[in-house]
């Protein structure tokens, strides 16, 4: 990529906007396979867990060393939040691809607040895609202007994003089979 070109981010618009469509329309269809011969993955929704529990600490630690001007630590940062979300994302889909989905056995005031948590954290986990592309490709292309005024909606929905991440296992955990 050309790092100083303005033009990047219209260079990368269509592809941006293809993996923002492409990948949750994936995880939807992979969702509903099985695939045959393989044993549950069980020990993987406490580990995709922590993944997102680290992301959001990696989020809120990028911010703290760009505001400190560290702007080396910073993209280290972003780039270990992407990678981590990525990762989030193949456990996720190979968990889903071994087991049945786990029904929420809460009752009351707290299962709404579970469906809540849940519907909001999967709706903005599709919003984030294209608005972390966007934001990463600016600050490759050097529009820093325009990363930093993106990257104020941004990192709120994806720290969010993380935070329930990790609310929802720990709310629907004690549902999963043994």
């Amino acid at each position: 990529m050309n790092t100083t070109s303005p033009n990047a981010e219209l260079k990368y618009k269509k592809l941006i906007w293809a993996l923002s469509i492409a990948i949750p329309l994936a995880v939807a269809v992979l969702f509903g396979i099985r695939i045959p011969g393989v044993e549950r993955l069980g020990f993987l929704p406490p580990i995709y867990a922590a993944i997102n529990g680290f992301t959001a600490v990696v989020l809120v630690l990028a911010v703290i060393q760009i505001k400190k001007g560290n702007r080396k630590a910073h993209e280290s940062l972003m780039k270990t939040a992407i990678v981590l979300s990525a990762l989030f994302l193949v456990m996720y889909v190979a968990y889903h691809m071994t087991s049945d989905s786990v029904a929420y056995g809460g009752e009351g005031a707290l299962r709404y607040i579970y469906f809540f948590i849940l519907i909001s954290h999967i709706t903005l986990s599709i919003g984030i895609i294209p608005l972390v592309l966007f934001t990463y490709v600016r600050a490759l292309s050097e529009q820093f202007d325009k990363h930093r005024k993106l990257a104020k909606i941004t990192f709120p929905i994806w720290l969010y994003v993380a935070v329930t991440g990790v609310i929802v296992y720990f709310m629907i955990s004690p549902y999963y089979p043994a």
